[in-house]
């Protein structure tokens, strides 16, 4: 009966940790291995037509050549556009499929979602 019991703890222990790792694995970040599928196509005065193919979600990405005039975001992602060059500075959303034209204040970021 002791064989029984001890048996039965070590299988309670077993499960235990392995759902304990199970949700550790579950917790673990993954926006960084996954990427937009399409692409997020911008004009720039400087630059003229620029785009983005398959950027990476939560990656901060760099308009160039002096900022967006217009953007059309042709992925599968939201993406937000930053006044600021670091992602900090929020300008605005671009649903997939969505495209706008900027004035004034140009974005200088864009973040995937």
């Amino acid at each position: 009966m002791t064989t029984t019991r001890m048996t039965a703890t070590r299988l309670g222990r077993t499960a235990l940790a392995a759902g304990a790792a199970l949700a550790l694995f579950a917790a673990l970040p993954t926006s960084s291995a996954h990427a937009a599928n399409g692409t997020f196509l911008y004009h720039s005065v400087e630059a003229g037509d620029l785009q983005m193919d398959n950027p990476a979600n939560g990656e901060c990405r760099l308009l160039v050549q002096g900022g967006a005039t217009s953007a059309s975001n042709q992925t599968d992602a939201t993406a937000t556009v930053y006044f600021d060059h670091g992602c900090e500075e929020p300008s605005g959303t671009l649903r997939p499929g969505q495209s706008t034209g900027f004035f004034g204040s140009l974005p200088h970021s864009v973040m995937f979602n």
